[in-house]
């Protein structure tokens, strides 16, 4: 079969797939080494430190990035430290960059039950309570000029976060993420993707489509990013991959960027309608891995977290 038909079947049965891939691999250049400059913040919420590497600006009172990592965050490290430049690039740039540990399978919100596998999740509660209290009384840092990015399955947390936070977040980026929570496959991608880590997803939301689910679906509730800058990229799973002689990277890579690419698309279209400002990059490249969220962190800062930022 050719990687035009595989394509072609993969995009007619997107649900499918992301029910039998479903988010479920983010790759990354392996096992971590802890960090030793790492800052741990307490979560009242969660009842217990979290590690969280900051790049700080130089100087005080400057905005901040939250950058959220992948679906398999590791405990001691965070993806973007491992697999891209984000030190380099942020070096000279007047904004601190916040980069939390762990979270793997815990869509960074806040859980409605403690899940036996992956414990307290209340991720909402220490991004937008705690770890802003943090950083102002650590780094003076606005409580409102604040913006949000992530990957995969910290794509449609982020989208989530500034949805429901509009107030602290004036920017936001979503890399290959899927911001229809609660359509049918995509839903199912989700509790799918959580099951990979272990974690039970009625413990999240509760039982899909009843419970929060609703409540925590980006596409339903787009009019609140109007007056925000909103950066949206995924690609339609164009690679040179061959499925044939590399299966298993081919099946890591692609399916999960087209059915990114399809819920990307429909999203764009949901936030247009919606009157909001968005800059878009839906590709004919592009695979799920850290090579393409680096190069869109780069884009999505000059053209939108930068400037939402007056960074």
């Amino acid at each position: 079969m050719s990687i035009h038909r595989l394509r072609t079947r993969l995009l007619a049965g997107v649900c499918a797939v992301v029910a039998t891939t479903g988010l479920a691999t983010v790759v990354t250049a392996g096992p971590a080494e802890a960090r030793v400059a790492t800052t741990q913040v307490y979560s009242p919420a969660m009842k217990r430190n979290i590690p969280v590497e900051i790049l700080g600006a130089q100087r005080r009172g400057a905005p901040t990035l939250y950058l959220l990592d992948g679906l398999r965050a590791p405990n001691n490290d965070n993806g973007w430290l491992i697999n891209t430049d984000v030190r380099r690039f942020f070096a000279n740039k007047n904004v601190n960059v916040v980069m939390p540990f762990g979270g793997a399978g815990s869509f960074y919100t806040d859980w409605d039950r403690r899940d036996p596998v992956l414990g307290l999740n209340k991720w909402e509660t220490f991004l937008t309570r705690e770890l802003p209290n943090f950083m102002a009384n650590r780094y003076n840092s606005s409580r409102t000029n604040n913006a949000i990015a992530g990957l995969s399955m910290s794509g449609t947390s982020a989208l989530n976060l500034a949805t429901r936070h509009p107030g602290m977040f004036r920017g936001v980026a979503s890399y290959s993420g899927y911001p229809l929570t609660t359509e049918p496959g995509f839903a199912q991608g989700i509790q799918v993707a959580i099951s990979q880590v272990g974690g039970n997803a009625d413990n999240m939301w509760g039982v899909w489509p009843g419970g929060r689910w609703l409540e925590n679906d980006p596409a339903l509730r787009a009019a609140a990013l109007r007056g925000k800058r909103v950066y949206i990229s995924a690609g339609t799973g164009g690679s040179n991959i061959d499925p044939v002689t590399n299966p298993t990277k081919f099946a890591q890579v692609v399916p999960l960027e087209v059915a990114s690419g399809i819920a990307s698309r429909q999203y764009l279209g949901t936030l247009q309608m919606n009157g909001v400002r968005v800059v878009s990059r839906i590709t004919n490249e592009g695979t799920h891995d850290w090579n393409f969220w680096q190069a869109r962190l780069h884009e999505s800062w000059f053209s939108t977290l930068g400037p939402s930022l007056g960074a």
